[in-house]
């Protein structure tokens, strides 16, 4: 018999390729021992061996990631091998067959609860979707477990854009001046430009041109630990150079070759955002900003200066204009002025609340007299 009844009382399920034992599970009930045995007789029926699937997650990884490494870019791998270092024990430990949704699902709440942003959450789970897709692919297991499974909603406040004001990018600029008149000068061309960070440290000398105007053609961008790879719209744009800092990227270009960094640190390496934040005591002079808020001081400064929203997508490189829109939305839309220009136009009515609330009162009481 392939399901027998135990001395304990419980029920042990048998699969068996012809005389060969292939694997043996027990459990509490008859039925569940049946329903085993009909889904592993199905699964080697179909190719897939449960002695195969009896391998860990553990040590299935590296075999995984050695075929993604010849597959997928550098970030990719990056995010990829992730998966080893964030996933816990107990399911690392898991025969491969053995993962259902559940353990899934455990994985992802413990993320989440240890602080893990829910963008990053969603990355691991994608890793491991893909992951569990090539045992799959491998045969080692039926289906993948991860599909159906949900990241748990961020119930923490998302970080908001945090732009300056022009008055405000000023003040920050001279304050950053007191210990790097240099860096400053690279803060306030970021500022008007709009450049992602990755994307300032990779324009060359050669990415500058004045003819028809002046502007930076970002082509490639260089995030710190990562090769170099297109931009995030992954196409090629151009950004114009204004007046308020075309004299500072001239003089950032004087006497430079074409391939030579146009933006680069006091001792003239490429950018980095650590050593950037130390020498100019950032903590202390960004008033709680990031770096990332310079790209959105640009956009709300074109926006504030009349510059209409799609031009501003193009120059910002944006994938839709819904995004140019939240800067609309930060700023405050036509709507939003409008009514605030009937407020300030109703005019005065004669006193404030309690004066106009006093009158009221009076002329009841008169009336009464």
């Amino acid at each position: 018999m392939t399901v027998r009844k135990e001395p304990s009382g419980r029920w042990r399920a048998v699969l068996k390729s012809g005389r060969s034992y292939v694997a043996g599970r027990t459990f509490d009930t008859r039925r569940e021992a049946s329903a085993w045995l009909a889904r592993e007789r199905a699964a080697l029926a179909g190719g897939v061996d449960p002695r195969v699937g009896r391998a860990t997650v553990e040590r299935l990884l590296p075999q995984w990631l050695d075929e993604r490494r010849a597959s997928v870019s550098a970030k990719t791998l990056i995010a990829d091998k992730a998966v080893v270092r964030l996933t816990p024990t107990s399911l690392l430990r898991m025969a491969v067959n053995r993962v259902t949704d559940r353990e899934i699902v455990r994985a992802l709440v413990a993320l989440k609860r240890d602080g893990l942003a829910e963008s990053s959450v969603k990355r691991y789970r994608a890793s491991l979707s893909t992951f569990f897709a090539w045992a799959v692919r491998e045969r080692l297991i039926l289906g993948n477990p991860v599909t159906g499974t949900r990241v748990p909603r961020d119930s923490r406040p998302r970080v908001e854009m945090y732009p300056f004001s022009e008055a405000e990018l000023d003040a920050f600029i001279e304050r950053v001046a007191a210990h790097s008149q240099h860096l400053s000068d690279v803060l306030l061309v970021d500022a008007w430009t709009g450049l992602r960070w990755s994307e300032l440290r990779a324009i060359r000398v050669r990415d500058f041109v004045e003819l028809p105007m002046p502007m930076l053609v970002v082509q490639v961008a260089e995030p710190e630990g990562v090769d170099v790879k297109a931009p995030k719209s992954g196409r090629a744009r151009r950004v114009p150079v204004a007046d308020r800092v075309l004299p500072l990227v001239r003089a950032m270009a004087a006497g430079k070759a074409g391939g030579d960094r146009l933006f680069v640190s006091e001792s003239g390496h490429q950018l980095h955002a650590s050593a950037l934040k130390r020498t100019t005591h950032w903590a202390s002079t960004a008033d709680g900003r990031r770096i990332h808020d310079l790209r959105h001081t640009a956009a709300c400064l074109w926006l504030a200066k009349g510059v209409d929203p799609v031009t501003v997508q193009a120059w910002m490189g944006h994938a839709s204009i819904a995004t140019t829109n939240l800067y609309l939305h930060h700023l405050g839309t036509s709507a939003d002025l409008a009514g605030l220009g009937r407020l300030n136009a109703a005019g005065h009515t004669g006193g404030t609340h309690t004066e106009a609330t006093a009158d009221v009162r009076g002329s009841k009481s008169d009336e009464s007299a």
